[in-house]
């Protein structure tokens, strides 16, 4: 009986359903077409209205099913409206929100601990979704004016914090900026006829080839607006992945020791974005026509326990850094993150891990992205500096 009485539902649902898409054409029949049409875009145009439609229509959504199937499938194809939402719901069902799932870090104490090296594989040609990340209200992004940041300390925050901290970088003479890369092999994808031989999935000492090409490209950007800059290559996350936070902040603590006048430190890293189904995300922005990789500033707290006094003053350098860049381009950079971890911030309050793509995107866009990001900053620091 249970069978039969679903059956007499389905049934139901799918006469009501068809009365009311016929109902539709007969209204366009003798309605003014335009206006009907474009109403019916409105409508479509809301993915709230939709799942609502879809499920009074269909019932609840669906469980732990890729998709809607069988005779579910088949109604909804009756209707472009109800069709439009099938996205919607899908996102739903996944706990989804239509950003990217971002490969998570483990939760640290300290930026000097061991990160798991990310199980990074390959795509397999067309399994690359392009992205641009944006900040949004509510949830877990804080916001001051144009400026998002993404509160990943697990502590409850307010936009009021992104008015704390003093910017403390008097820039002098001699060296004044430090380029360095605790994960110095992280490399790209390999789509635009730059190849390189592996080390690991994603990852070359090759460093034409890696990350620390990128970093290279920021570093003579810099050296154009007259700053003196060191670019330190090395590779501290080769041979061994485990300790290269520990590795990292030796060579900075020898180069702050040699030049105390360096009051800016950038660690250059690429992202790794990878999805539930295995799709690897590429972040690009479209900047004066050309397609570039999108930019991300990470900033280490004391959530995880670690010393780390004057985190809101490397905060507040690093949304100073954002307001410029903000005004400068249209979506260059991504919404800068807070992260329970140091990263070695503590050593310098101008210290800022600067993520340039992630694994999805090619080199070339890298260097695109790397290139612009230098260009805003550089002239954010001549400010400062004057």
């Amino acid at each position: 009986m249970a069978d039969r009485g679903t059956g007499w539902r389905a049934l139901r649902r799918g006469v009501a359903l068809g009365l009311a898409v016929t109902a539709a054409w007969g209204i366009s029949l003798t309605a003014d077409l335009a206006g009907v049409g474009g109403q019916l875009k409105s409508l479509g145009e809301e993915p709230a209205l939709a799942v609502a439609l879809i499920t009074s229509q269909l019932g609840e959504l669906p469980g732990k099913e890729k998709g809607l199937s069988g005779w579910r499938r088949m109604l909804l194809k009756a209707s472009p409206l109800l069709e439009q939402g099938e996205e919607a719901v899908l996102q739903l069902r996944a706990g989804g929100g239509g950003e990217p799932p971002g490969q998570e870090e483990p939760d640290m104490g300290d930026g000097e601990e061991d990160i798991d090296k990310p199980d990074l594989q390959p795509s397999g040609g067309d399994g690359i979704v392009e992205m641009t990340g944006q900040g949004k209200e509510g949830s877990q992004y804080l916001r001051d004016g144009g400026v998002y940041v993404y509160n990943r300390t697990g502590q409850e925050l307010d936009s009021s914090l992104l008015r704390e901290g003093t910017v403390d970088v008097p820039l002098g003479e001699g060296p004044q900026i430090l380029i360095v890369h605790t994960h110095g092999s992280e490399a790209y994808s390999m789509t635009d006829g730059d190849t390189y031989e592996e080390s690991d999935p994603y990852r070359t000492t090759d460093c034409a080839h890696n990350v620390v090409r990128v970093g290279e490209e920021i570093a003579t950007v810099f050296r154009a607006y007259g700053f003196q800059v060191i670019h330190d290559t090395t590779l501290c996350d080769y041979p061994a992945y485990n300790g290269a936070y520990d590795r990292s902040k030796a060579v900075v603590e020898q180069w702050l020791e040699r030049y105390p006048s360096i009051k800016v430190v950038f660690d250059v890293h690429r992202d790794a974005l990878v999805g539930s189904e295995g799709e690897i995300y590429k972040m690009v922005s479209v900047e004066a026509g050309e397609k570039v990789a999108q930019v991300m500033m990470v900033l280490g707290t004391d959530a995880g326990g670690a010393d780390h006094p004057r985190w809101r003053d490397n905060m507040a350098f690093a949304l100073s850094l954002q307001q410029n860049l903000v005004k400068g381009y249209t979506s260059l950079v991504r919404p800068t993150v807070l992260r329970k971890s140091r990263y070695n911030q503590q050593l310098c309050p101008g210290s800022i891990l600067v993520e340039v793509g992630g694994h999805g995107n090619s080199l070339s866009e890298a260097i695109a992205g790397g290139r612009l990001w230098a260009d805003n900053v550089a002239r954010t620091l001549l400010e400062m500096k004057g």
